[in-house]
């Protein structure tokens, strides 16, 4: 024990002060780091003893809660990275005294509770938190070492953030929707994150003032700050989005049904993004960032293709959708192995006929663009794969080249590409309004970036896809979901199977009136069933 320490024993665990700051620890044995005699012991092996858990817990933490950076570094397996964060949680979060108090370890994971006081400028307010660390035998040394994650410090940062506490980068906003309603983080949760990355992005274009605030200062523009604890409260700015409180309403209720499922709504005539949701609310923005095969609503772009190259003339032209198609070696086939003889663009389509869309690899390979076409098609007319400047971090859809099998499983909408609610609801959106307009969350007035752009759909393959998918809303696949929905309506099911997932996640696409919206379940089975009455439901409260 240092000189002029003092100990304490609170509930078992010894409670160390020195200097105004107090730490916990567990009373070591004797030979943790040596045999006892003083004579350095061999270089051990395997996990982690009990023992050596407690005292490398012990010691970490009773460094860091007295800010001897160098000393809680050394004791981990990453010393450089841990030397940074520990000491600017006293020089850039500003915190003056902490108290850490660990739990009984769980194997090798010992819990602790931080209670810290942190201090700007004369104004201080407590911190209290809890997070975890786990003891692993180092692997050069073979010493009991501190694994080393930014976790540790606190369990809200990640690689390259930190904590600072100052004036805010940007004040705090209140957002509100296209009509002037408060979208409040408790009213709305799956917009939680969003607004924060709102804030960041757009605080400093209103008229509220920064405040003084813990933060955790992310590493990347694309992800928000996040707001700790708040010292002294800013002036909130009012921001205004494009968001619709009734349509955002109806998809949180219409997600929240389902563990694992997202939403996004269009407006077509201008790529307003109407309303964003996801269950879990507060997990990943899956309907922005996700980045999965879209299945068969991927056939909207796979038939704009076709209608490009001359495969087909319109909704009315006749295709072949036999009950399977072999391609390079491999067998694909139609749900159930069904088949529609004689039949219509328009029925292969709203039947969702895989082998219909698996042969126009003939001749697109004897033109010489089978494996580039639709990613072509979807770039050039859809917006696909370009940079969307939506105003907070999204994927903007992929859809690689591709060759043998991998070429007709991505004209059903599996193989290598990936989308998402927000990209597939884009793609209705174009149909509808026949050309692309990039989703935006707040008004083109205030979001000056570099919008992506695309040229618009030729009016026939326009008004074709409008006909294709208005059959299967109301005589095809998407009958039965879309079937509350009122007006001018068209849709498109999908399934996409992944890996060893039992059941298969469910898409589904749609329009109406002035409203596009997409949904994905995860492991929700067949596009209808689930991921549409979703969609219907948001479609129903334009």
């Amino acid at each position: 024990m240092r000189s002029g320490a003092k100990t304490a024993v609170v509930g078992g665990v010894f409670l160390v002060v020195a200097g105004g700051v107090a730490y916990g620890g567990w009373n070591l044995y004797e030979g943790i780091s040596g045999d006892g005699t003083g004579k350095q012991s061999a270089k051990r092996t395997g996990p982690p003893s009990p023992e050596e858990i407690d005292g490398t817990a012990r010691d970490f933490l009773a460094a860091w809660a007295k800010g001897d950076a160098e000393t809680a570094a050394g004791l981990t397996d990453n010393a450089a990275e841990a030397r940074a964060l520990i000491s600017g949680f006293r020089t850039e979060a500003k915190v003056s005294a902490a108290e850490i108090v660990p739990g009984p370890a769980v194997g090798a994971a010992v819990p602790y509770t931080v209670q810290a006081t942190v201090v700007h400028e004369g104004v201080s307010k407590p911190l209290t938190y809890r997070s975890q660390l786990t003891v692993v035998r180092g692997q050069t040394s073979g010493r009991a070492l501190v694994n080393w994650q930014p976790a540790v410090v606190h369990p809200q940062l990640t690689k390259g953030a930190k904590l600072t506490t100052g004036p805010a980068s940007a004040p705090p906003i209140t957002a509100v929707d296209r009509n002037g309603r408060e979208l409040s983080k408790e009213q709305y949760p799956s917009l939680a994150a969003v607004v924060d990355g709102l804030r960041k992005r757009f605080g400093e274009a209103t008229d509220g003032k920064p405040g003084v605030e813990l933060m955790v200062e992310s590493a990347s523009e694309s992800v928000p700050d996040r707001t700790l604890l708040v010292l002294a409260p800013g002036k909130p700015g009012k921001l205004k989005t494009t968001i619709d409180a009734r349509v955002q309403a109806a998809a949180e209720k219409a997600v929240k049904g389902y563990g694992q499922a997202s939403v996004a709504a269009v407006q077509p005539s201008t790529g307003e993004i109407l309303a964003i949701a996801n269950s879990p609310a507060g997990g990943f923005n899956t309907a922005l960032m996700g980045a999965q095969a879209p299945g068969s609503t991927m056939k909207i772009v796979s038939a704009a293709m076709m209608l490009e190259h001359g495969l087909v003339t319109g909704a009315d032209s006749k295709v072949e959708c036999p009950k399977t198609v072999q391609w390079d070696g491999r067998t694909f086939e139609n749900l159930k192995q069904f088949e529609v003889p004689n039949a219509t663009f328009r029925q292969a389509f709203a039947r969702s006929c895989n082998t219909t869309f698996i042969k126009a690899i003939k001749p697109l390979t004897e033109k010489g663009v089978a494996s580039s076409a639709l990613g072509d098609t979807a770039r050039k007319y859809f917006g696909i794969g370009l940079d969307w400047k939506t105003g907070a971090s999204t994927h903007d859809g992929n859809v690689p080249a591709s060759s043998g099998t991998e070429t007709a499983a991505s004209y059903i909408g599996q193989g290598k590409i990936t989308m998402n609610a927000l990209n597939m609801a884009s793609v209705s959106a174009t149909v509808k309004n026949g050309a692309f307009k990039q989703p935006t969350l707040v008004p083109r007035s205030v979001n000056d970036a570099d919008f992506a752009t695309a040229e618009p759909l030729p009016p026939a393959m326009a008004d074709t896809l409008r006909s294709l998918m208005r059959a299967d809303a109301s005589g095809g696949s998407g009958k039965q979901a879309m079937a509350p929905v009122g007006g001018d309506k068209g849709s498109k099911t999908g399934s996409a199977e992944v890996g060893d997932q039992a059941k298969s996640n469910s898409w589904f696409t749609g329009f109406a009136g002035d409203v596009s919206a997409a949904a994905v379940v995860q492991a929700g089975g067949r596009g209808g069933v689930a991921a549409g009455p979703v969609v219907a439901s948001v479609l129903n409260a334009r």
